[in-house]
C-alpha cells in the first residue's frame, strides 16, 4: 500500500528527526506507529542509525509493529524481529540481523539484565510510555539504567496523563533523564502539587494554581501533543449506560452479600496503611462486581452462578446489532463461559492474539470477547465492527479510553456505539461514575470503600 501521510503525520515524523529525545503524545488513531517507522526508515537511509529497540505491550509487540511494517510499500525493506516467546527464542531473535527489534514490556527487565545495562541499540522506542509512569516499578528502574546508553529515545502514547499530571514525571524521566521535570518524583510533587494524605500516605495530588502551564511549557520543546478531534473527522462516539435491574430476590441477596463483605473487610483491615488499603479495597470491589456480573468465585476458585440478568441484556444488544459484529469487554474469566453459552447461536471467539485480530477485521467473528488489558494499546480493530459492550467497566480510566479507541479511530466508517452494562444499585454505578468524572483509580476505590463502610455501619464507621 502506498503511504500518503497527512500533514500532521509529516509533522510527527519531522519531530522525531529533529529531536533525538522526544515524546509523541498523539491521540489514539493518529498513526503513531507508521509515523515512527517512516522516520526510522529515513534515519536508516541516512546511515544515522542501524538498530532500534521497540518496547511495547505484549499484544502490540506481537502484531502491530510487524503488521504496519509489512503494510506499506516504502517500508518493505525494513526487517523487524519479534523478541518473543521462551528465553531461547528471544535470544535467537536478538541474534537475527534486523533493523527493528520488538520486545514485550514484561520482558524488558530481562533484556536489560541480559546486556548488563548497556543496550546495543541506537534508538529506543517506548510504545505506550504510560507503562513506565510508576517510578517504583522494576520496569521503570530498568529504563532509568539504560536510557543514557542510547542516542535516541522516542516515547509514544495517546494518554500521557489520564490520572493527572503527576503521571508525567516517570514518563519524562525515561526520555530526558530528569532534565525538565527534575531528578526525583518527590521534588516534582513538592514543586507543583498540593498533596492530600491519609495516615501519612499521599493519596491525591492536585496541581497548584498556574503550575499546569509551567509543567506543560517545561516539556514543550521535546513533546509534541496532538488530539484526534483537531486533525481527524472521526465518526461520532456514542456512549450509553444500560441499567441492568436485578430481580428483588437477587437484589436482596446482593445487599446481604455486600453488607457481609464490607463488615468483614472493616474488621480485617482496620488501621491498614493507605497504600495497602487501596489494594485491599480493589479486591473487595472486585467481589461485589462479580456478583453484579452474575457469578462469584469462592475461596477455592470454584464458580457459583447467581443470576443471568447481564448475559440476557447482552444477548438483546447482540441481536439488535442485526448482523454487525460486537466487541465485548469482560472483567472476569467466569464471564466467558456464561456469555459463550448464552450466545451459542453466534460465532463467539475470545481474543488471544493475531489470529483473532485478523478474523475480527475480516468480519468472520460475530462476538469477540476481550479483556481490556489485552487489547487496550495499539491494536487496529476498526475494520471489524462499530459496537462495543462493557460487561463490566472496572475502575481504570486509561484502559477504558484506550479500549474504546480500538474501534473509534482513523479508518472507522461508522459511528461507534458503546454500551456499559451497569447493575442497578450495585458497585457498578460507582465504578461507572468514577470513569465519567475522570477520577484517579486509587482515590475512587478509597472513596467508594468509605461510602460502603458508612452505609453498612449506620454512619458510625
Amino acid at each position: 500500500m502506498i503511504y500518503r501521510p497527512y500533514e500532521y503525520q509529516r509533522t510527527a515524523m519531522q519531530w522525531i528527526l529533529d529531536n533525538p529525545r522526544c515524546g509523541l503524545f498523539l491521540d489514539m488513531g493518529l498513526g503513531k506507529t507508521v509515523s515512527t517507522l517512516t522516520a526510522l526508515q529515513e534515519l536508516i537511509d541516512e546511515c544515522e542509525i542501524s538498530r532500534t529497540l521497540v518496547v511495547a505491550p505484549k499484544k502490540v509487540a506481537e502484531t502491530t509493529w510487524t503488521t504496519e511494517a509489512a503494510k506499506w510499500n516504502h517500508l518493505q525493506g525494513m526487517r523487524v524481529a519479534k523478541v518473543m516467546g521462551t528465553e531461547k527464542q528471544r535470544k535467537l531473535a536478538l541474534a537475527e540481523k534486523a533493523d527493528i527489534y520488538v520486545i514485550g514490556r514484561d520482558n524488558f527487565v530481562w533484556l536489560v539484565g541480559l546486556y548488563g545495562g548497556q543496550l546495543p541499540f541506537d534508538v529506543l522506542v517506548i510504545d505506550e510510555l504510560t507503562s513506565f509512569k510508576n517510578s517504583k516499578s522494576q520496569r521503570f528502574k530498568a529504563m532509568r539504567i539504560v536510557t543514557p546508553t542510547v542516542s535516541r529515545v522516542i516515547g509514544l502514547t495517546g494518554t500521557p496523563a489520564p490520572n493527572g499530571l503527576i503521571d508525567l514525571w516517570g514518563q519524562m524521566y525515561c526520555i530526558d533523564m530528569g532534565q525538565r521535570l527534575g531528578k526525583s518524583v518527590s521534588k516534582y510533587r513538592e514543586s507543583h502539587f498540593e498533596t492530600h494524605s491519609w495516615n501519612n500516605i499521599v493519596v491525591r495530588c492536585d496541581v497548584k494554581k498556574g503550575h499546569e502551564d509551567i509543567i506543560r511549557n517545561s516539556i514543550a520543546d521535546i513533546c509534541l501533543s496532538m488530539q484526534a478531534k483537531d486533525y481527524l473527522q472521526l465518526p461520532d462516539l456514542m456512549m450509553h449506560t444500560v441499567p441492568v435491574e436485578l430481580s428483588p430476590a437477587t437484589m436482596s441477596a446482593y445487599n446481604k452479600f455486600e453488607r457481609e463483605k464490607v463488615l468483614e473487610f472493616k474488621q480485617e483491615h482496620e488501621g491498614e496503611p493507605t497504600n495497602i488499603l487501596a489494594n485491599s479495597a480493589a479486591g473487595l470491589m472486585n467481589k461485589l462486581a462479580q456478583f453484579a456480573n452474575g457469578a462469584v468465585y469462592d475461596d477455592d476458585r470454584n464458580i457459583h452462578e447467581i443470576h443471568s440478568e447481564k448475559v440476557d441484556k447482552l444477548a438483546e444488544i447482540v441481536e439488535a446489532a442485526n448482523g454487525s459484529s460486537v466487541l465485548v469487554f469482560y472483567q472476569f474469566k467466569h464471564d466467558i463461559p456464561r456469555i459463550t453459552k448464552k450466545l451459542k447461536d453466534y460465532r463467539v471467539e475470545v481474543y488471544e492474539g493475531e489470529k483473532q485480530l485478523l478474523e475480527w477485521n475480516a468480519g468472520k467473528i460475530d462476538v469477540l470477547l476481550a479483556h481490556p488489558a489485552s487489547t487496550a494499546y495499539g491494536l487496529n480493530m476498526q475494520q471489524g465492527g462499530h459496537y462495543i459492550v462493557w460487561f463490566g467497566t472496572g475502575w481504570d480510566l486509561e484502559l477504558f479510553q484506550q479500549a474504546n479507541a480500538r474501534l473509534h479511530r482513523q479508518g472507522q466508517q461508522h459511528p461507534v456505539t458503546v454500551y456499559k452494562l451497569i447493575g442497578a444499585n450495585t458497585v457498578d454505578e460507582r465504578a461507572s461514575a468514577s470513569l465519567e468524572n475522570k477520577k484517579v483509580k486509587q482515590q475512587s476505590l478509597l472513596d467508594s470503600l468509605n461510602y460502603l463502610i458508612r452505609k453498612h455501619t449506620n454512619g458510625k464507621g
